[in-house]
């Protein structure tokens, strides 16, 4: 069976590539033997086989092994079509986890470190007109806590909110035809304020005297169309899209601008031309939107704009972090959406480009979150930096994406709170995300010990169950005013880490909840618990009137769209069923409008 046969990269999409999702030869290494006996020219050292991108601890993977194996190879033999011959090829990964060397016809190509962004090599000269043979050797650290690794526990066996491991391929990988010049880089940055797009691309080969034609369409009418002769490998220029048009600019209504209400997007067609001749075409897309802060809120298209995310580990019960199918990201946010919501927080994970294709598609708010360390080390940092950069440059065109945490709850830097060494690091990711990307809000360590922040994000989960009235009062009092919230340590930490306060930015609580409600079955893990879908829907209707009668709070992120193996905290089961009536969540969260003058 295959699985996952859509074109995996929606922001930049070409006719000719070819899937190599399905079954592969797999190997375990657990002696790390493989490397020293060249099994990259051994067939017969490959005795299983797998069906990629599923990590062999998942059942789609046909293997559902759960225990350590920290060295892996794949293999499989590739066809390159016959049309392909003459033009270069490009050999694409979704994302690996987490060191990957990727040999073809016995050569080593590449090496890419990293577990959640996506990589390349140009495999041309590698190849032969005949069978070609691509083997990739994975190594995955199960216990080393400096590596940015999320939920994916270090201990052998799930437990509380640490999760399964993920090893080795778990997104499409596929190959790219290209002529040997073609766009290579291409970059939206929308000015909402001037109508204007400002587009940012680059040609890679003989780009002189050549020719790009772009053309911008809105719902099918053609708004902009230019032709460029290319003098440099780069480019940067402006297309004005609002002409001076007062109901393009959502003076009074979204207009031609995103939201989430209305996630207007303009398609794009880039030509390549040398000549008359076409030698590159690639489609792409962007939303007309503007994130920023005034007033201590955040404003989304130059208004207020209360925020009602949820909490999205992005994992499934056949595939961990690798969704079945295309189908099943675009549910996600359907369901969360049919709840009321407006976004999500994306937990500790770098979701696959399609499900942020179906948030741009759908209208769905994002905060990007990449995977921590759990341990500080000098390497630990340099490790999320370098990830951090490419998650930035892979999906930075997403108009969804309005955020970027580079740090949780001080996971990877345990001593922010006093220590300067893991401030400067919390610093440097705020600086560095902000000089990558000026146009999205970023969090410094959402949670708690904040230092420099574009938002207050504060978790608290002190509610209590119903019947303790004491906890739940307190927990009302500590979310009532500005003094109360910064004041409060609701995981006996400070809101702000020593030396750092509170500077008029927005303040959200971005998690609370989590109330633990099994359907069937033994008991998981809950930070509260109740027996039945009355006193399930009952509970989160008195924790969010706790949370919209609040005077400082503009927005929330509740924890969470699903469970996840023996974590039983989710509004659905972990195969996605609602565990109660999704209209009752709805009415509750819709008791706060978005029309309304925000406190």
């Amino acid at each position: 069976m295959i699985f996952r046969q859509e074109y995996p990269r929606p922001q930049l999409v070409r006719k000719e590539w070819l899937n190599l999702n399905g079954e592969w030869d797999f190997a375990f290494d657990d002696n790390n033997i493989g490397p020293k006996e060249k099994w990259y020219k051994k067939e017969h050292a490959f005795f299983n086989k797998i069906n990629v991108p599923f990590a062999y601890q998942t059942e789609l993977s046909g293997i559902n092994d759960q225990s350590f194996h920290d060295w892996v190879w794949y293999r499989r033999e590739l066809e390159i079509p016959q049309e392909w011959k003459g033009k270069k090829i490009l050999l694409h990964f979704g994302a690996v986890d987490y060191r990957a060397w990727i040999y073809v016809n016995e050569q080593l190509v590449g090496y890419h470190e990293g577990g959640h962004v996506s990589f390349h090599f140009d495999i041309t000269e590698y190849l032969t007109e005949k069978t070609n043979t691509l083997v990739v050797r994975v190594e995955d650290p199960s216990t080393d806590e400096t590596i940015p690794r999320g939920k994916q526990y270090w201990l052998e066996h799930s437990d509380s909110i640490w999760y399964t491991r993920t090893t080795g391929i778990w997104q499409t990988v596929w190959l790219e035809a290209l002529e040997p010049t073609h766009l290579s880089k291409l970059k939206f940055t929308p000015d909402v304020d001037s109508g204007n797009i400002n587009i940012e691309y680059e040609v890679s080969g003989d780009y002189l005297n050549k020719e790009i034609d772009i053309t911008i369409e809105f719902k099918g009418q053609t708004v902009a169309s230019e032709s460029i002769q290319l003098y440099e490998r780069c480019h940067k220029h402006s297309i004005n899209l609002y002409n001076q048009k007062v109901f393009r600019t959502g003076f009074h209504h979204d207009g031609w601008n995103w939201t989430p209400e209305n996630p207007n997007l303009f398609d794009v067609k880039i030509l390549v031309k040398d000549k008359s001749t076409i030698i590159d075409e690639v489609t792409s897309y962007f939303g007309m939107r503007k994130v920023h802060i005034e007033d201590g809120m955040v404003h989304l298209n130059n208004k207020p704009y209360y925020q009602k995310l949820v909490l999205d580990q992005g994992y499934w019960p056949e595939g961990l972090l690798t969704a079945p199918t295309d189908g099943d990201l675009k549910k996600d946010i359907e369901l969360a959406k049919e709840m009321g919501f407006n976004g999500c927080r994306k937990h500790q994970k770098v979701e696959d480009p399609r499900f942020l294709y179906w948030a741009d598609q759908l209208g769905f708010l994002v905060w990007g979150e990449c995977a921590a360390a759990a341990s500080y080390s000098e390497e630990a940092a340099a490790r999320l930096t370098r990830e951090w950069i490419e998650v930035i440059e892979r999906d930075y065109n997403h108009p969804s994406i309005i955020a970027w945490v580079p740090l949780n709850e001080s996971w990877g830097v345990p001593g922010i709170r006093s220590n300067k060494q893991q401030q400067h690091h919390s610093l440097a990711m705020y600086h560095l995300i902000h000089s990558l990307d000026t146009s999205r809000l970023v969090i410094s360590n959402d949670g708690w010990e904040l230092t420099t922040s574009d938002i207050c994000a504060i978790h608290n989960y002190n509610h209590g169950n119903h019947d303790e009235l004491a906890k739940y009062q307190y927990f009302k009092k500590s979310l009532s005013t500005k003094d109360d919230i910064l004041q409060s340590q609701p995981a006996k930490r400070k809101i702000y880490a020593n030396g750092f306060d509170y500077q008029g930015e927005p303040i959200l609580l971005t998690e609370f909840g989590g109330v633990g409600f099994k359907v069937g079955g033994d008991p998981g893990w809950g930070y509260t618990s109740v027996k039945n879908v009355e006193d399930f829907v009952r509970d989160y209707k008195r924790i969010m009137e706790a949370v919209y009668d609040s005077n400082i709070l503009h927005g929330y992120c509740y924890t969470q769209l699903t469970d996840v193996e023996q974590e039983i905290n989710g509004l659905l089961t972990y195969d996605r069923q609602p565990k109660c009536d999704l209209k009752a969540i709805k009415e509750i969260n819709d008791m706060w409008h978005n029309d309304i003058i925000l406190k």
